[in-house]
């Protein structure tokens, strides 16, 4: 028979598998707004130029912060290069002002949805979905979360697969405030997270180039990790970086799991069942990079 210890253990490793699992399953449906057609054409209505993807992604997501100096976003952001941050940012807000920011990106995950679902968007489980999910949302607590305090502040729209986006959208700021703190505790900086991240195999270091730091300062990254035992020589991931990846990723699921307990795992569960076939639908328009930076799809922790 297994202690009380043991169960509550394994009750926490299962919470941590339900959290992982939901937030990688939400994620898609947050994301493809991002690399949608309609976004680059309400953006560059705005007077953004969008032959690059950056002017209208350092709008859009900060603009719930207000007009943000680069050096805030470079903090919130926390994995782009504070160069390349500046070169976005504060300019971007010279284009247009946050609120109408806000709203062009609302209307653009707007058409985004409805085309990417079809009539799904209308489906009662799309419905229930986004009751649940903002019951989620709106249980998170967002002291020393200012992305997720800035989305906390904005308000719900009226239809259930706009207010679907918002709450996975409060929820992934969450999640990422809460990483940030976790990436601090385990003394990574914005270069090693990556560097870090990459060598676990979460993506190849090409991907995160998007992150644009320079080579040398890459470099310089893989050389503080070798020096504290993470990295091998080869930039390969010793099995004391491994562990730290490790660690990194359950305490950032642990800081981000406290939400969903206002609707338990049952529901939970429900949830990501509910959503599947609309996440499918997002995956299938075609739009959404074979890779990313998140490392959705890793398993933590490592085996072997």
């Amino acid at each position: 028979m297994s202690t009380t210890n043991e169960t509550n253990e394994t009750n926490k490793a299962l919470d941590a598998v339900l959290v992982r699992r939901i937030w990688q399953t939400l994620e898609p449906l947050h994301a493809l707004h991002y690399y949608s057609p309609k976004m680059f054409e309400e953006f560059a209505a705005l007077g953004y130029a969008v032959d690059e993807r950056w002017p209208a992604y350092f709008a859009m997501r900060a603009a719930a912060l207000g007009t943000a100096s680069a050096e805030l976003v470079t903090s919130t952001f926390y994995s782009f290069s504070p160069a390349m941050v500046a070169r976005y940012v504060p300019r971007v807000w010279s284009i247009a002002d946050p609120a109408d920011v806000l709203a062009a990106r609302l209307r653009a995950v707007d058409a985004t949805l409805r085309s990417a679902l079809g009539e799904r968007v209308h489906a009662p489980e799309i419905a229930e979905a986004a009751a649940l999910t903002r019951r989620v949302a709106e249980a998170a607590d967002t002291v020393g979360r200012p992305l997720a305090a800035a989305h906390a502040a904005l308000p719900w729209a009226d239809e259930p697969h706009l207010v679907l986006w918002q709450a996975i959208t409060r929820l992934r700021e969450h999640r990422g405030d809460g990483h940030i703190a976790a990436l601090l505790a385990h003394r990574l900086d914005g270069v090693e997270a990556l560097v870090s991240h990459s060598a676990a195999g979460a993506a190849p270091a090409e991907v995160f180039a998007s992150r644009q730091w320079s080579a040398d300062e890459w470099d310089a990254a893989r050389g503080r990790l070798v020096a504290r035992g993470w990295l091998n020589a080869d930039g390969t991931a010793t099995e004391a970086g491994r562990s730290g990846r490790d660690s990194v990723e359950a305490l950032t699921d642990e800081l981000a799991a406290r939400p969903w307990e206002s609707i338990g795992a049952a529901e939970a569960a429900r949830l990501a069942d509910l959503i599947l076939p609309a996440v499918l639908d997002t995956i299938g328009t075609g739009l959404l990079p074979m890779q990313s930076t998140l490392g959705i799809g890793m398993s933590y922790p490592h085996q072997g």
